[in-house]
């Protein structure tokens, strides 16, 4: 099994592209029949052997989802030691990677310890064979677990705090946290309770070109013709970008946000969604939510599984909010 060391080594080793012409969403395959091959992206075992221990349970065994939790060592600590639970989504535009992606597990262990606390990370459904709500539906079901089965985990019935749960998702996992707590709202999730949203980079778009993303063409990161080629796989067949999935600030009623949990929203001015992230986290305040706004960030998109330094810079956002009550860090 692959330990903390050699994840992180793999994760170094597979860095951003330095141009478009090696961006690795750039290099999924889309053939005449609808069907897509993907680019190859190593992926690491959980391991119980790790500084910070990872397992995999099963979400739904029909649907081939699972979770792989996150737990910091020490294994038995004084029994008082009860850790908040983040309930994480990965990024890929729907379309690529999954909760063992090399970066994605190692950015998992990793927030697990800088947090402190157990991440559950979710291994959803990905587009275009299952095309949204696919994964919307992934996500109310991993929080029908946070409600039905994690308090007979034993590393939760053990360490994990079910009063403290957060929803954290990361580019269009950020989008689809904030679906999924759209879909669950009065829904009593006893003995769980969320706490707040985490939407970091969250994936949103629309028809009509922001600056940032008219601007993108040549992003080595989400280059325009990526993020035109993700949403068009991701979205139900006939959907614009102007679809809810996309872009909610113009679909969604307001009454949607009623009774959403506080909420966090981060993003980076290198990144060519972050006109689209700003706007979207007005159109939450102004729907009654609780903001904490961190979209002044510099950097470029998913920096954080990339650049040790904006790694630790989302964890303290992340601790700041679990831990002390969602300031400015």
């Amino acid at each position: 099994m692959a330990d903390a060391a050699t994840a992180k080594d793999l994760a170094a080793a597979a860095l951003p592209p330095p141009s478009k012409s090696e961006n690795i969403f750039m290099q999924i395959a889309v053939h005449p029949d609808g069907t897509i091959t993907r680019p190859f992206v190593p992926s690491v075992p959980a391991s119980l052997e790790a500084a910070v221990s990872s397992r995999d349970v099963p979400l739904d065994a029909s649907l081939g989802t699972y979770i792989r939790l996150y737990l910091p060592n020490p294994v038995n600590p004084p029994p008082s030691a009860k850790l908040p639970i983040i309930l994480y989504f990965h990024g890929g535009g729907y379309v690529i990677f999954s909760a063992d992606t090399v970066f994605y597990h190692a950015s998992c262990e990793a927030m697990a310890a800088a947090v402190p606390a157990i991440v559950a990370s979710v291994d959803y459904r990905l587009a275009p064979e299952h095309r949204l709500p696919a994964a919307y539906d992934d996500g109310v079901a991993a929080m029908m677990w946070l409600r039905d089965a994690a308090h007979q985990d034993p590393w939760i019935a053990a360490r994990g705090d079910l009063s403290q749960c957060f929803l954290m998702g990361s580019s269009s996992g950020g989008n689809l946290v904030f679906h999924a707590a759209v879909r669950t709202r009065g829904v009593d999730l006893s003995p769980a309770t969320v706490r707040g949203v985490l939407m970091h980079q969250p994936y949103v778009g629309g028809v009509e070109r922001t600056p940032s993303e008219a601007a993108s063409e040549d992003d080595f990161m989400v280059p325009l013709e990526a993020n035109d080629k993700l949403i068009a796989l991701a979205l139900p067949l006939g959907a614009d970008r102007d679809h809810e999935f996309s872009n909610p600030e113009k679909a969604m009623a307001p009454e949607a946000l009623v009774g959403l949990p506080r909420c966090m929203v981060s993003g980076s001015d290198g990144d060519p969604l972050i006109d689209r992230q700003r706007g979207f986290t007005a159109w939450l305040r102004d729907g009654g939510v609780d903001v904490v706004d961190k979209t002044d960030s510099s950097g470029f998109h998913a920096a954080e599984l990339f650049i040790p330094e904006k790694a630790e810079e989302l964890f303290a956002a992340v601790r700041e909010f679990v831990h002390g009550g969602g300031g400015d860090v």
